[in-house]
């Protein structure tokens, strides 16, 4: 792209972009958002979706596959942090002359219209953070405007246009992505060793949250961040800015005390003493700790607190993280987007609070680059549920290049099995279910579809 070039001037009303990857639940958002605002859309993806489905209902026409003709008589093109150079589509602009953006700096310029600009980032728990702090918001009345990396039971889709001052972010690292955005409170929730086919080691990781908070203006902003996490807490070391801490000791800005034994309920403490107590319907410590960053943001910026014990009393959680998909022979059935192991640890941990007779897991590994990296790290917490299956590695944006399988976690993993397919694993999981058993899908591919696939069969 001509560094000389700006988006703002593309991003206006009557003006026409082709989005490459319309698909992803950010991108998909993206072509909303700017459809509503005026501007001509169209799209490709390789694959049709009902993302992609619910995009033609809306008038934004999509192509599936990626061909040098799809983009037509676009001023500008926005792609996904998937699309490489070698897209065809990309390619075909480049010849052409036309602008190619990236879509975090198009959300970053639709977010310097928000005096407030809340951007929600960490290797985990973005998702669930920013959506409990969609449903806070939306209890006060604040009207925002939302982008989730996920769907949201609330809104129906994973974004929403408000009309208030405040617009709620996830803030994505991969690809350094989050560094397009202008934010007002940047929240971490934790740095941890993740997408380290972009950025090699965690050295890296760290230094991009360092950037990521130096965004934030230095006179009027706020960074908030979790103060048990080391890693979090060291790439911050002498940050010029404003910083907020928060975590379960009262060492901390906002902390959290007199827990229920299954961390459900907690009280929530500020500067100013008790903000709020809180009664959650999602599970695990991992939960507490997000609400506890949802209900500090909150008090950062002024909601009252008796908003955010209503609307966490409310939230039953974002989609694919720890979702209710059904039963099958009175096993219960979830779906848990988990894809690293501290997240996939986190997960099996809560459910082991839970009073079931036995856990199942099927797991799908997510890139051959994260499974190499962190081998040994997976096959430690597989090693937790009474039993775990192994379905094919998803390879999402790369290529098999990187001699790793899932048979190889499978032989690393005691008493796990692989299968070479989701017929397969399926039929595994209905021989093994019985009453009493919770099966997890669980990975951040299309594992889920083995789940609802389950379900729908009803023979309980």
């Amino acid at each position: 792209m001509n560094e000389s070039t700006s988006i703002s001037e593309y991003l206006q009303p009557g003006r026409r972009a082709h989005l490459v990857g319309i698909g992803g639940v950010s991108m998909c958002a993206l072509g909303q958002v700017l459809h509503n605002m005026g501007m001509e859309i169209t799209g490709s993806d390789m694959q049709a979706s009902s993302a992609t489905r619910l995009l033609v209902e809306d008038g934004i026409p999509v192509a599936i596959g990626h061909s040098a003709e799809n983009i037509g008589r676009a001023e500008c093109i926005i792609r996904s942090a998937a699309i490489h150079d070698d897209n065809p589509e990309i390619a075909a602009a480049r010849a052409a002359g036309l602008p190619v953006f990236e879509r975090a700096q198009s959300w970053g310029e639709l977010m310097r219209a928000y005096p407030n600009a809340v951007c929600v980032s960490g290797a985990h728990g973005k998702t669930t953070t920013t959506s409990m702090l969609t449903h806070i918001y939306m209890e006060a009345g604040r009207d925002p405007t939302v982008m989730i990396g996920g769907t949201l039971p609330l809104l129906g889709a994973g974004h929403r246009v408000g009309n208030g001052d405040t617009i709620l972010m996830e803030s994505c690292e991969y690809c350094n992505s989050f560094h397009n955005f202008f934010p007002t409170l940047a929240v971490i929730l934790n740095v941890d060793a993740d997408h380290l086919d972009f950025f090699g080691n965690l050295d890296n990781v760290k230094a991009s949250f360092r950037h990521f908070a130096e965004l934030v203006p230095q006179d009027t902003g706020t960074v908030l961040v979790c103060g048990e996490n080391e890693n979090a807490m060291d790439c911050l070391r002498g940050l010029a800015r404003r910083m907020l801490t928060f975590g379960f000791d009262e060492r901390f800005d906002y902390y959290a005390k007199n827990f229920s034994p299954d961390w459900r309920q907690f009280d929530v403490y500020g500067p100013r003493g008790l903000y709020c107590h809180v009664a959650l319907q999602v599970i695990g410590r991992h939960n507490a700790m997000n609400a506890l960053a949802a209900a500090a943001v909150a008090e950062i910026q002024g909601l009252d607190g008796e908003s955010v014990t209503n609307a966490l009393a409310e939230f039953t959680g974002a989609g694919r993280r720890m979702e209710y998909k059904g039963s099958y022979h009175g096993a219960v059935i979830y779906d848990d987007y988990a894809h690293h192991p501290n997240e996939v640890e986190a997960t099996l941990t809560a459910v082991r609070a839970q009073d079931y007779s036995r856990v199942i897991c099927a797991f799908q590994p997510h890139t051959y680059s994260r499974t190499k990296a962190l081998f040994e790290e997976f096959a430690r917490v597989l090693a937790l549920p009474d039993v775990t299956l192994l379905a094919p590695i998803y390879a999402a944006r790369e290529k098999d290049v990187y001699g790793v399988s899932s048979r190889d976690l499978a032989q690393a993993v005691p008493g796990a099995e692989c299968f070479d397919d989701f017929a397969s694993l399926q039929v595994r999981l209905q021989e093994l279910a019985r009453p009493g058993d919770i099966l997890l899908t669980v990975g951040a591919g299309d594992i889920y579809q083995v789940g609802e696939a389950l379900a729908a069969l009803h023979e309980d």
